[in-house]
Parts: structure tokens; C-alpha cells; sequence
């Protein structure tokens, strides 16, 4: 018996429901696997109210976990049974005891890692790893901007900056966040429910500006956001906890210094095999030097519904797993 958190409609977190699953056996190029820990992420939250509208109902959730291969498909080479794995990025579904994957999608995990911090890591790890390092190459000796820092995501990516060699300029919503911020790296925190994080963006640079900005707030934070920039900077726009930005004309780009605008996504960045394994394996390699993964809260997996909504209150920092 093999159990999920699937949903039939489009809505708050009370359609989260535990339900009964069959898992079937794996097909040519796929193995079954017995899923150890799940992650948590704004993406699953986006998908559960209809922000991002799934294919078909009823579904499972989640976009990221870590397990152990049961069963081997046809013509799987390179896994074999006990393997410990982890995925991110492909369809929904992690919200669970077991499921079918594409042998291609997984990844095998070193010794280092256990299941839970994998499950923590791999959807916010390779969406750092392809900010930083892609989107817009930050090179050391630059100081950039980036928004809600003590998030999961957040947090990921202030280590890796410092491990590149940049100065961090983070936002948060409470002096506790700012703490912990500043226990990842984090050099200038902004509390931004009492400051303007643009006027102290500004005051930190000199006036200068920054060349990039991480922002997955939205349209509460888009106009400060581009403020922020220097002349010819890069707007990296990766989500919209507080709502798709309105009212944007691409001419307000031009009269604003000539500025770059992106909304890139994880599945893009990690679309084949190659940029995959690229992309897990640079992230292996920063926690291998001191990156460190905080799994600052915990739920049973029937449990969902409750870490829905205190991710949505903003309640949670670092990474949120939920346990089969």
C-alpha cells in the first residue's frame, strides 16, 4: 500500500489530500523507487492554487525528493537496486511513499549526502547553481543584490556567492531572518518591512547600483528592484511570491539605464542528461566545500497541508523537508 498527497482541484492548502496510489512497475529506461524524504518549495504552492496550471487532475505534487532505486527497468544500465538517488524538476509528483521515474532524471547520490539534505537541496541547490553561475556569471569582487535571503534558495545561494568571491546584499522580512542571513555569509541585510531596500542598496554601493539582482518576490519588490541597478544591469526575475509584476512596459528598460530583464526556470537549465549531471555535480562540489544545507523544519509527509501554509506565512527559513 502506497500512499500520496494528490489534489483534484486547484485551490488553498485543503486540497491537499493523502490518498491511496498505485505505483506499477517500471518501464524500459525507468526504475521504482522507494522515496525517503521530499522537498519543500514555492513552485509546489504555485501549482496546488492554479498560478501555474498542471496538465491534468487529479495529480501528485512536490518537484524535488531524494530515495532508493526497488526496481529496475529494462535496458537501466547505470542503477542498480539500493542505489540512494535523488531528482529535481520533473514532473510533479514527489509528494510520496513510491513512484516511477526516468532512470535519466535521477542522480546518484556520493556517501556524503544523506537522503534529507538531498531532498532539501536539489530543486533550491540547482536553481542557485544555475543563478549564480548562468543566468548572470558573478565574478568576484561584485556585489549583488538578492531577495528573500534567508529562504531556501536564499540561503544556498549567499554561500556560494561568498564561495565565488561577491559581496551579498540580502532582503528579509525580520531581524531573525537578518541573523540568520548574516550566519550564511549574508555581508548587508535589509529588513525590508521598515526600510527601503533601494535608498540602502544605493547607500551600501555609493550610489553605484549593482549589476544583478535575484529577486523571486515579485511584484512587491519589481520596481525597487530595477532602481537598484547600474547601468546596463541584469534583472533576474526566478518567481512571485507577492505576484506577477504589472503595468511593465519594455520602455521603461531603456530610460532606466539600458537594463537586462530574465524570467529563467530550473527545466530549462537542467533539460538534458549533460546540464544535469553539470549542474548536481557543481553543487555536490560547494557542499563539499562548506556549503551547508539548514533544514530548518520538518513534517510528516501526511502532514503537507500544514507546511503549505506555513511556507505561504512566511513562517519558514532555510529548507522544509516532509517524511514519508
Amino acid at each position: 500500500m502506497t500512499y500520496a498527497i494528490r489534489i483534484h482541484e486547484h485551490g488553498g492548502p485543503d486540497v491537499l489530500r493523502w490518498e491511496e496510489v498505485e505505483v506499477g512497475v517500471p518501464g524500459p529506461g525507468e526504475v521504482r523507487l522507494r522515496q525517503t524524504a521530499a522537498g519543500l518549495n514555492f513552485l509546489d504552492v504555485y501549482q496546488r492554487n492554479g498560478a501555474y496550471k498542471l496538465p491534468e487532475l487529479p495529480t501528485a505534487l512536490g518537484m524535488e525528493a531524494a530515495g532508493v532505486v526497488e526496481e529496475v527497468g529494462e535496458g537501466v544500465d547505470d542503477l542498480k537496486l539500493g542505489d540512494r538517488v535523488a531528482y529535481a524538476g520533473y514532473k510533479p509528483g514527489s509528494y510520496a511513499e513510491g513512484r516511477i521515474m526516468p532512470a535519466e532524471r535521477l542522480v546518484l547520490l556520493p556517501d556524503s549526502i544523506d537522503d534529507r539534505h538531498a531532498a532539501a537541496m536539489m530543486l533550491k541547490g540547482m536553481t542557485a547553481e544555475y543563478l549564480v553561475r548562468r543566468t548572470f556569471a558573478v565574478q568576484p569582487g561584485q556585489t549583488v543584490l538578492f531577495h528573500a535571503i534567508a529562504g531556501g534558495v536564499g540561503l544556498i545561494a549567499c554561500q556560494w556567492l561568498k564561495q565565488i568571491g561577491a559581496t551579498v546584499i540580502g532582503t528579509v522580512g525580520t531581524d531573525a531572518k537578518a541573523e540568520l542571513a548574516q550566519a550564511s555569509g549574508c555581508d548587508y541585510t535589509i529588513v525590508y518591512s521598515r526600510e527601503d531596500f533601494a535608498e540602502r542598496v544605493k547607500e551600501i554601493t555609493d550610489g553605484a547600483g549593482v549589476p544583478v539582482v535575484y529577486d523571486s518576490v515579485g511584484k512587491e519588490t519589481w520596481q525597487g528592484s530595477l532602481n537598484c541597478l547600474q547601468p546596463r544591469g541584469t534583472m533576474v526575475n526566478y518567481g512571485a511570491s507577492s505576484g506577477v509584476p504589472a503595468d511593465f512596459s519594455v520602455n521603461q528598460l531603456q530610460f532606466s539605464g539600458s537594463l537586462y530583464v530574465t524570467r529563467p526556470t530550473l527545466l530549462h537549465y537542467i533539460a538534458s542528461r549533460v546540464d544535469l549531471l553539470e549542474s548536481a555535480n557543481a553543487l555536490f562540489t560547494a557542499v563539499e566545500n562548506g556549503l551547508k544545507v539548514e533544514i530548518n523544519q520538518t513534517f510528516p509527509l501526511k502532514d503537507t497541508a500544514e507546511a503549505h501554509r506555513a511556507l505561504e506565512s512566511r513562517q519558514t527559513t532555510g529548507s522544509t523537508i516532509l517524511l514519508p
